[in-house]
């Protein structure tokens, strides 16, 4: 297998996308074609222990910035993104990974790869981390103005992906809602509630963001706004909760003092602190974007993978293995299948 990644994409590039990238080809195999500024690559990857690891550099000598508006994506061709993208279009590579400009990312995945016959706009597909099991959240971004049409074609995407990869018979699907009640939301969501109660789609009806985490549905449907809105807030409230008790249990004069008049206590608890701790990692590694690596572009002709901006070395070596994944399990087939069901075969718009 081999898997395109934009070495210039995260905030700190290259360092932790040369980092995830060796890890991904110690543990897995795969090739992995790091695409950018070769010096600047190559001076990196000299950090690392890369014998007997499948990794080759493709030069790129242009850079699409965060700041960047999509114009940017015309104006460099010879950018990581454009290159990379050209590179699993012409079959060079299996997937594309890419932590970089979102917006970038996804103009260039329309122009080089296209998009599926028959779907008129492309989501962004997370894992919520926050249920009993695994949920699929759609869109994340990709789309911020959404008609029916469009969430219909992301619904019927969604389905696809839950019931082919992650086995699940019959899919449940939720469409995000201010109420469960039917006449509840804006116009969009009771236009599309009214499509999604006359389909085949084994619809569970609105859901609000904190049924959600319930695990009510498998797939949850919404708009690229709102959609982002959540995931940006959820995001921040674990990471509120994580510093808040960090600071608790450690910070200042009071709590210290409090902690050396407990130690008795503590010591006699110690079993039970034990027995909690993993538990608490556990909570901590599923609320940690880093284990999830990023989304997967849905609707567009080709395996894309978009990570988070602040990744990590950990975030980047999380992406390859979603790319991985993706590939292995014939998500791009599931997914042209989804789209020809969801257009009647249509033309593409």
């Amino acid at each position: 297998m081999r898997i395109v990644l934009d070495a210039m994409g995260s905030d700190s590039h290259p360092a932790p996308d040369v980092a995830g990238a060796v890890a991904a080809a110690r543990e897995w195999g795969d090739e992995i074609i790091l695409v950018g500024r070769e010096d600047v690559i190559r001076t990196e990857l000299t950090k690392h222990d890369t014998v007997n690891l499948s990794l080759t550099v493709v030069h790129a000598p242009e850079v699409i910035e965060m700041h960047e508006h999509t114009e940017a994506v015309k104006r460099k061709r010879e950018s990581s993104i454009r290159v990379g993208m050209r590179m699993v279009r012409e079959g060079q590579a299996d997937a594309f990974v890419s932590a970089g400009n979102t917006t970038a990312v996804l103009a260039s995945a329309i122009f080089d790869l296209g998009r599926i016959r028959g779907i008129k706009r492309p989501a962004l597909a997370t894992i919520y981390p926050v249920a009993p099991n695994p949920v699929l959240l759609l869109d994340n971004g990709a789309t911020a103005d959404c008609k029916p049409e469009y969430l219909m074609q992301f619904a019927r995407m969604g389905v696809a992906y839950a019931e082919h990869v992650w086995h699940i018979a019959n899919p449940r699907l939720g469409l995000v809602s201010n109420g469960e009640e039917a006449d509840k939301g804006n116009m969009l969501v009771r236009d599309t509630y009214s499509l999604l109660a006359e389909s085949d789609i084994n619809f569970v009806g609105n859901v609000e963001p904190k049924e959600v985490t319930r695990g009510v549905a498998d797939v949850v449907l919404t708009d690229g706004f709102t959609g982002n809105v959540m995931v940006k807030s959820t995001e921040a409230v674990a990471s509120f909760m994580m510093r808040f008790l960090k600071r608790e249990l450690t910070g200042g004069v009071r709590n210290k003092l409090a902690l050396i008049l407990l130690i008795p206590g503590i010591i006699a608890m110690l079993p039970g602190l034990a027995l909690l701790s993993p538990s608490l990692r556990r909570v901590a590694r599923r609320l940690d974007y880093a284990e999830y690596g990023g989304a997967l572009l849905m609707g567009v002709d080709g395996i894309v993978i978009v990570g988070h901006g602040r990744s990590n070395a950990k975030a980047v070596k999380s992406a390859i293995r979603q790319a991985r994944m993706a590939v292995q399990g014939g998500v791009l087939d599931v997914l042209r299948a989804g789209a020809k069901e969801a257009a009647g075969g249509g033309a593409e718009a």
